[in-house]
């Protein structure tokens, strides 16, 4: 098994050793099974558990102040599953699973995928918040007020033309100016792609953007956007999500497999692209089943590990 996993892209992370040391056994974690879906599944789960990463425990903060996360799976039969906006979920990869394997749906949201995960006997009701969180939201100088247009209105006025999150950004340290302009925008989603030489899987796991406003969908869980996986290759994607969404990044990354580019080049081109188009920041893993992979990215810094032979 080979096995490829990033930790989102955004602006350089603060310990990036530990945070590498825990992408490492992640991939790591995967390369050890013997089916790619339990491969990124395993590679996930790892990360979910880790508090340095936006997924599971650790994702960033909605502007009512709950943590919801969201993920996606898919194989190369093009069969897929994903679920999001659940409080309280840490193991978002595994109900993607079960949206994917044991119902018709692709996609399941809020309480009633957190009602599915519970009937399928994963873990809910889990407290997500880290103490990187905690005092992100804690050190905050004003909070949203009032109604869903209250809230709506305070996200728009300091996020809406923002995707990047640089505003508020000291442009030489790359510090925030603002209490209330954290400098990564928590926009370090998780993602694996695997293969044993013959199928394929990719995944996706995502706590969202911090301060997005309650109940925001990215591209995370969007079949195409956040991740996608057919015969030619598995895809997954991170970064500013709305950009992401509205032009399918990873199924544009697939695209350029079908054409016959290697898995860097149709990475790269994938990049170029978006860059020309939006002027959000993102990242791509991609993997064909012969175990070659590219990564690609336009922010300044995104990290992964690759594991596993064939």
């Amino acid at each position: 098994m080979r096995v490829i996993v990033h930790g989102g892209a955004g602006s350089p992370p603060d310990e990036p050793q530990e945070r590498q040391a825990v992408l490492d056994e992640a991939a790591a974690a995967g390369a050890d099974e013997e089916d790619p879906t339990d491969a990124v599944r395993a590679a996930i789960r790892t990360l979910e558990s880790d508090p340095w990463f936006n997924a599971g425990v650790g994702s960033a903060v909605q502007s009512d102040g709950f943590i919801r996360t969201d993920a996606g799976l898919m194989t190369d039969d093009r069969e897929a599953g994903a679920a999001c906006s659940m409080p309280g979920v840490e193991a978002a990869i595994d109900v993607a699973r079960v949206v994917k394997e044991e119902t018709p749906h692709v996609l399941l949201s809020g309480v009633h995928a957190v009602d599915l995960a519970e009937a399928y006997g994963i873990e809910t009701g889990v407290d997500l918040w880290s103490d990187r969180m905690q005092e992100k939201w804690d050190d905050l100088e004003e909070y949203p007020k009032g109604d869903k247009k209250g809230h709506a209105e305070w996200v728009t006025e300091r996020f809406g033309g923002d995707p990047e999150g640089k505003q508020g950004l000291d442009a030489g340290t790359g510090t925030s100016t603002e209490s209330d302009t954290p400098a990564d925008r928590d926009h370090d989603t998780v993602g694996a792609v695997a293969t044993d030489g013959d199928n394929i899987a990719a995944a996706t796991s995502t706590g969202g953007r911090w301060l997005a406003l309650a109940g925001r969908v990215g591209d995370v869980p969007q079949i195409g956007s956040g991740f996608y996986c057919s015969e030619v290759g598995g895809v997954s994607a991170t970064g500013a999500g709305e950009d992401i969404a509205r032009l399918n990044l990873s199924r544009r990354v697939s695209q350029f497999l079908e054409d016959g580019l290697d898995a860097q080049a149709a990475a790269d081109a994938a990049l170029a692209e978006f860059g020309d188009l939006v002027d959000g920041s993102a990242g791509v893993i991609a993997m064909t089943p012969d175990g070659d992979y590219g990564e690609a990215y336009n922010s300044d810094a995104m990290q992964t590990a690759v594991d596993g032979s064939l």
